[in-house]
């Protein structure tokens, strides 16, 4: 029976979840902050807070030796010993206000001070008492990274601020600053949102392919062409379409270059299978599509996902069409980008990964042997009218040195294996039916060739199925037997 036309839907992103604090960046130059103690510990905060550009007065009656080292040597003016104990009096007028005590009453009281002041509080160590916390710090200045984990667990927030430095070069330091004194130029310019969000995008390519060669003169003139182009470029209101692979779920295998496409969208065109974790990195504004194709389900018609993809883009907007896996395997992108060409819409191919690789790296199987499978092919067993196709090389499929990966194959199983059982495999051939790949709820069946067709009657696949025939499906039942 033929699926019921879909209309392609809108869809509002997914709201902001529950935040255990708000994450601000405070400008503390030449602002006044209070700090109570003169400990270690106080001192750590002293040059943080100084380093940020604060002037930071110490109440602490007899200050440690790194709070004096602070003050008369490495943030002289900026760092100032009181000599004295604090008060609450001290607090009015201050930006914020640090404490590091010992006891839970003075914690108390400098936070009934601070409440009373009109200044947010810190207390060292005792998160109960504090109204804003010091996370863990990346520090690329003018790029400054923020890590929280609401006081919970310091030490966490200090791993995963070493996995973000070890991916951050500190060349881009120089990056920030080129990006600050340039963006003055930018905006004299007053070019619309579109292109000056286009020459961001080509600053960040510049930055993130050369993060250790500092912004010369070249680059700056080379980026003032840039802009130049992008000027004569408004008189064509023609935008683009991005066509990109979601991969076959896990978010985590999507590429670089996928979520730069994301983040730069007007509008995201998604297939059903997408996960919602890949919607979500998205620029927020972003518009988003439902545009589902599912077999023998509702779908949205072919025809009308392509003009709606030229008729965005025609308008002007960067749109980006998400395909689940691998838009080039099995997703319709030909029609889609011939429509785009012939309407003279600029396009490009973001590559995911197709479904076959993500169900091989997740089982731990070759999809390729030396000895056993020297071929890898994979075809649709799912004709335009639904039905089993009849002209795809059957004596190729049914060669037991190679590799087959049958996508779409579940409802014309059947006819499949009666077809390979008569082009003479083994009935005995291992199949492997992996749904879901790669994601949490993936499964894994194996069965004899000649049972396939019982095993998907007695139990059918609740989501996206693949068929995998060949080397692959034979390791992996060696690799079972083993296991047992």
């Amino acid at each position: 029976m033929t699926a019921r036309p879909r209309r392609p839907t809108p869809t509002a992103p997914a709201r902001i979840a529950a935040l255990a604090a708000l994450p601000l960046f405070h400008k503390l130059e030449g602002r006044r902050v209070v700090l109570a103690g003169g400990g270690d510990g106080a001192a750590w905060k002293a040059e943080l807070l100084a380093a940020a550009g604060a002037v930071v007065e110490v109440y602490a009656a007899e200050p440690g030796d790194a709070m004096r080292e602070m003050a008369e040597r490495e943030h002289p003016g900026r760092v100032v010993l009181m000599g004295r104990p604090w008060t609450p009096d001290v607090l009015r007028a201050a930006a914020m206000a640090i404490a590091d005590v010992e006891g839970e009453a003075e914690a108390q009281a400098f936070r009934c001070a601070g409440r009373f002041a009109g200044v947010p509080v810190n207390v060292v160590d005792k998160p109960a008492f504090c109204d804003f916390q010091f996370g863990s710090i990346v520090n690329r200045s003018p790029l400054v990274i923020g890590i929280s984990t609401d006081g919970a667990a310091p030490v966490f927030g200090q791993a995963i601020r070493a996995r973000i430095e070890a991916l951050l070069p500190d060349g881009l330091k120089a990056w920030a600053e080129a990006a600050k004194l340039w963006r003055p130029f930018v905006q004299q310019r007053e070019l619309p949102f579109r292109l000056r969000r286009a020459f961001w995008e080509r600053f960040t390519d510049r930055a993130l392919a050369r993060p250790d060669a500092a912004p010369q003169d070249a680059d700056r003139d080379a980026m003032m062409e840039v802009l130049e182009t992008i000027a004569t470029e408004r008189a064509s209101p023609v935008g683009s379409a991005v066509f990109v692979g979601a991969g076959p779920g896990d978010p985590e295998l999507l590429t670089l270059k996928a979520v730069r496409a994301l983040q730069s969208a007007d509008v995201v065109l998604f297939d059903d299978l997408v996960d919602g974790r890949i919607l979500d990195l998205a620029r927020r504004e972003a518009e988003r599509i439902g545009v589902g194709k599912r077999g023998h389900r509702p779908s949205c018609k072919q025809d009308e996902i392509t003009a709606l993809i030229v008729e965005l883009a025609l308008a002007g907007r960067r749109v980006v069409r998400l395909k689940g896996g691998d838009p080039a395997v099995f997703g319709r992108l030909t029609e889609e980008l011939d429509a785009c060409r012939d309407a003279g819409v600029p396009t490009e191919v973001v590559p995911g990964i197709t479904a076959a690789f993500g169900a091989a790296a997740s089982l731990g199987v070759s999809l390729t042997e030396r000895s056993a499978a020297r071929r890898l092919q994979f075809v649709t067993a799912h004709s335009q009218d639904g039905s089993l196709p009849q002209d795809l090389d059957w004596k190729a499929l049914a060669d037991p040195r190679a590799s087959t990966v049958v996508y779409m194959g579940v409802r014309t199983a059947p006819a499949l294996v009666e077809r390979l059982l008569a082009e003479g495999l083994p009935a005995a051939s291992r199949v492997l039916l992996v749904e879901r790949a790669t994601t949490e709820t993936q499964a894994v069946r194996s069965c004899a060739l000649a049972e396939l067709p019982g095993v998907l009657a007695a139990d059918p696949p609740s989501g996206p199925c693949l068929i995998i025939l060949g080397a692959p499906a034979a390791q992996y039942a060696a690799l079972a037997t083993l296991g047992a």
